[in-house]
């Protein structure tokens, strides 16, 4: 189980003289199973902010600056996968995307554009960055000459299964060596909530 018992906990306030310095909580902070962690950069912006303004509430910081920091270091790692299959994280989205929507995976310019979030502008020069490689081609609609289809080709099918399989294999790897099951499904269950209030 995630241990209730975090440094900076949402709620938390800092009051005036408080000993809150990074000595003092890598010594103390421990997890559910009684196992001490070191504390982390965010614990040491948290501190800092305790020291010039201890009337700040710094709860949101040490959740959303650690959401941040997983997210751009995870990010940064997958992509460096995606790499070797030669085509940047914005890519793979394009192709992953027509891969989940099943055969014949085929959908439009703007239904792409919607579910990566991305202007249409954006969305046509990774359209033609993908084409010319061959990993997509893009199609008049049959029921309106005037509308696109954009189809995975075998190789981006290929491609999207091999790149996808890599990219999980680093967020397993890490995710593992931090919690166990059980602990990655109550996170899982929080950051859903959390999402939820965000969309």
């Amino acid at each position: 189980m995630v241990s209730s018992h975090t440094p900076n906990s949402p709620g938390r306030q800092h009051s005036p003289g408080a000993a809150t310095g990074p000595t003092e909580r890598a010594a103390t902070t421990t997890t559910g199973e009684g196992r001490p962690f070191a504390a982390d950069a965010v614990d040491a912006i948290v501190d800092q902010w305790a020291q010039v303004r201890p009337d700040l509430d710094t709860g949101p910081m040490a959740v959303y600056g650690r959401i941040y920091r997983i997210a751009r270091t995870m990010g940064d790692a997958v992509e460096k996968e995606y790499a070797r299959f030669g085509v940047s994280r914005g890519e793979f989205d394009v192709l992953a995307t027509l891969r989940r929507s099943g055969e014949p995976y085929t959908l439009s310019p703007r239904e792409l554009s919607a579910t990566l979030m991305l202007t249409t502008g954006g969305m046509t020069g990774r359209l033609d960055r993908l084409e010319r490689a061959g990993l997509l081609t893009r199609n008049p609609c049959p029921d309106d000459r005037r509308a696109l289809r954009v189809t995975l080709t075998d190789r981006g099918l290929e491609l999207a299964d091999g790149a996808v399989t890599a990219g999980l294999g680093v967020q397993h790897q890490k995710l593992g060596s931090a919690l166990d099951t059980e602990e990655a499904e109550q996170l899982a269950t929080l950051l859903r909530k959390l999402l939820g209030a965000h969309e």
